[in-house]
């Protein structure tokens, strides 16, 4: 493992944005919505277009946890925007609701199918959990093959190597086989209670936990593996509708009001910063380059990743939309994301744009930049003090950019 890079360690909060508790960042309050299930209808989705612009600075962001969230809220309007969003289900009724854990599904669920199915029932009974850090959340991925494996979760419910349902505890190296959906909801039901008696308050997160596994949550199978790299839902055309990417995670509401015709029945979140649009025309409707949004599956901002940065952000000393931006451009004749190594920009050593390794990563420290060559935002840089022309030269000179 690399060495840490040196420098001043930005604040790390520990806990995540919501609605009803708003986080104060660069350019105001940073106010999160969980999408119930994952997907918002088209008239939810047009209402938070009208929230973002009306209480915000007009931009809506797109998280990893497939979380959407308005910028630039002022603590004055605050509250009339809550009164908006609950009015209009975008948001719990009261803060206590949500508390609860996020739970993330696979986007591509069906109605029926054992991802949907424990959602239901978990939407129901998470009331009667324990209070968990602020952090902690489900992936629902009952799938043939995971895809949310690259998500932040502190329970999972995939499928085993020989398809059976499994529950799996973050950091243990196998899972626990369980009968049906019931089985497994009773069963993380189960484990969040033992999360809270085993002292996981304290560690925050299920895979700080050291202690073993009770024996009623013996794990012994061993769960499927995802089939490629590869993010799924490729922009364009899709089964269900299309699918729009936004580029470094971000959008104006005008652009996303723009892509929702009369003909979107609804828009699922997803945490690889892109949309699927469900409509039963959406797949053949031409797409619109003009409207900001990714229709390309070889757009290179698909390989990117890229932090609010500067001046959103307090804790960023670098305006990374820019940079990003132009690093995009001369990237434009390379491979799309099947091929091309993933390329990190970040505001600070916190990394909050990717949490894993990037082929190239640059770090904003003081203002200027440090380059690291296949690590994560904190790892030890091969370059640093790099100004912005000073980086694109340098990756241009070792061909980094066509990774």
């Amino acid at each position: 493992m690399k060495e840490k890079r040196s420098s001043a360690t930005p604040q790390v909060r520990g806990w995540c944005p919501g609605a009803w508790r708003p986080m104060a960042t660069g350019d105001g309050l940073l106010v999160r919505v969980r999408p119930p299930l994952g997907r918002l209808t088209r008239a939810r989705m047009l209402s938070l277009c009208e929230a973002a612009e009306t209480w915000g600075s007009g931009l809506i962001e797109l998280t990893r946890r497939a979380n959407l969230q308005l910028r630039g809220v002022n603590e004055a309007g605050w509250p009339e925007l809550m009164a908006f969003l609950v009015e209009h289900g975008l948001a719990a009724p009261d803060a206590a609701a949500e508390r609860r854990p996020a739970l993330l599904l696979a986007p591509e669920w069906r109605e029926g199918d054992a991802t949907y199915e424990a959602a239901r029932l978990l939407e129901r009974r998470l009331a009667d959990w324990p209070a968990l850090p602020d952090k902690w959340g489900l992936a629902l991925d009952a799938g043939p093959a995971p895809v949310l494996g690259d998500v932040p979760a502190d329970l999972r419910l995939e499928r085993s190597i020989e398809g059976g349902l499994v529950v799996r505890a973050d950091g243990r190296d196998l899972a626990t086989p369980v009968a049906d959906v019931e089985a497994a909801v009773a069963l993380m039901t189960r484990l969040a209670h033992w999360f809270v008696d085993s002292g996981g308050l304290a560690a925050g997160r299920m895979r700080r936990v050291t202690a073993p596994l009770p024996g009623w949550a013996a794990a012994t199978a061993a769960w499927a593996e995802s089939s490629d790299d590869t993010p799924g839902l490729t922009p364009g055309s899709h089964p269900a509708g299309r699918v729009v990417g936004l580029a470094f995670g971000r959008a104006t509401a005008a652009s996303l009001r723009a892509v929702l015709h009369d003909d979107i029945t609804g828009v699922r979140v997803t945490p690889w910063r892109r949309l699927l649009l469900e409509g039963e025309h959406a797949s053949t409707r031409d797409a619109a380059p003009d409207d900001g949004l990714i229709h390309d599956a070889c757009d290179p901002r698909l390989a990117m990743d890229a932090c609010p940065g500067a001046p959103f952000c307090a804790q960023a000393s670098v305006a990374t939309q820019g940079l990003a931006q132009a690093l995009a451009e001369r990237r434009s004749e390379g491979p799309g994301e099947s091929a091309a190594g993933r390329l990190h920009i970040s505001g600070c050593a916190k990394g909050c744009a990717r949490s894993g390794p990037a082929e190239v990563c640059l770090t904003g420290r003081d203002g200027r930049y440090d380059l690291i060559l296949g690590g994560r935002a904190d790892d030890t840089p091969v370059a640093t003090g790099l100004g912005e022309s000073d980086a694109i030269e340098y990756l241009e000179t070792r061909d980094a950019l066509r990774l």
